[in-house]
C-alpha cells in the first residue's frame, strides 16, 4: 500500500489499510489511522497525528512548522480528525508554544485546493473551504461553516457555527453563529435560513433566528442589551444557545 519511491521515517505510525502514493514524504512523529490515503508528491512534515478514512491529494504541505517569527523550534503538533477531504496544494500548520501548541482539524470537513490553515487554528466538524480560503494564525472555526473561494480570516477571530461567507470576503472581526456575511468591506446580510433547512432547522426555529438577527442588527442595541434580549425571547430554543455563545464569547467585537 505504500508506493516504492515514499520516504517514510521509521518514527512514523500507519495504521492498516494506508495508503502512500509515489514520492510523498512522511516525516517523524507522525500517526495516521486506518484507511487514510495519501496521494503523490505530499508532504507530512513532523509531528501530526491524522485520524481515520482521510483523503489527501498532491502537492499537500501537511504539519509544517508555523509561519510566526515567535516560533523558536518547540514541539508542537497538528490533529487532523477523520473523514476529511483535504484537496490539492492545502497547506496546514502546526501550533505554535505561544498559542496553545496544537493546530486541529475536526471531521467531515471539505477543504477545496489551495486552502491554508495556519497556526493554532481550531477548526470544527462538517465545514467546508472553498479555494484558496484562508485563516490566520489563532481562528476558530465552528462546526457547519463554510467559507468561500479566496476567503481571507485575521488572526484571533472567531466565527460561529452555521456561518456562511461569501466569495472574497475579508473577516475582520468576530463572526456570530448562523449568519452570512459578504463583501468587500465585509456586510452582514442574513440568518443562514437556506444553509440551516437543509441541516433539518424547523421553520419555528428559523423564525425565531431571524427574530435574535433583528435584535442584534436592527435595533441599535449595545451587544449586552441584545444578549439579554435574545435570552427572554419567547419559547427560547436549545438553537439560539450557540448564537448567545459566540456573541458573549467574542473578544474582537462582532461584524455589526
Amino acid at each position: 500500500m505504500i508506493d516504492p519511491s515514499a520516504q517514510i521515517d521509521p518514527s512514523a505510525d500507519l495504521a492498516k489499510g494506508v495508503k502512500v502514493g509515489p514520492w510523498s514524504v512522511i516525516g517523524p512523529n507522525v500517526t495516521i489511522g486506518a484507511g487514510t490515503e495519501i496521494a503523490s508528491h505530499v508532504v507530512i512534515r513532523a509531528n501530526t497525528r491524522i485520524g481515520e478514512g482521510n483523503r489527501l491529494f498532491q502537492f499537500g504541505s501537511i504539519g509544517e512548522e508555523p509561519a510566526d517569527m515567535k516560533f523558536a523550534g518547540e514541539e508542537t503538533w497538528l490533529e487532523i480528525g477523520d473523514n476529511n477531504t483535504i484537496r490539492e496544494s492545502v497547506s496546514l500548520h502546526r501550533g505554535t508554544g505561544v498559542g496553545g501548541g496544537i493546530t486541529r482539524i475536526g471531521n467531515n470537513n471539505l477543504l477545496m485546493p489551495h486552502v491554508h490553515v495556519a497556526h493554532d487554528c481550531q477548526v470544527g466538524d462538517n465545514v467546508v473551504f472553498a479555494n484558496y480560503a484562508a485563516i490566520s494564525g489563532h481562528v476558530l472555526v465552528d462546526d457547519w461553516v463554510i467559507l468561500g473561494g479566496f476567503t481571507g480570516v485575521r488572526q484571533f477571530i472567531k466565527i460561529g457555527a452555521h456561518v456562511l461567507v461569501g466569495a472574497m470576503t475579508y473577516i475582520h472581526n468576530d463572526v456570530p453563529a448562523y449568519i452570512i456575511v459578504s463583501g468587500q468591506p465585509a456586510a452582514v446580510r442574513s440568518i443562514n435560513s437556506i444553509g440551516l433547512e437543509r441541516r433539518g432547522f424547523d421553520k419555528e426555529t428559523i423564525s425565531q433566528l431571524r427574530t435574535a438577527f433583528k435584535i442584534i442588527y436592527k435595533r441599535n442595541l449595545s451587544l449586552k442589551e441584545a444578549i439579554g434580549q435574545i435570552a427572554e425571547l419567547e419559547g427560547n430554543s436549545e438553537a439560539l444557545q450557540p448564537l448567545i455563545d459566540s456573541l458573549e464569547s467574542s473578544e474582537q467585537g462582532i461584524i455589526r
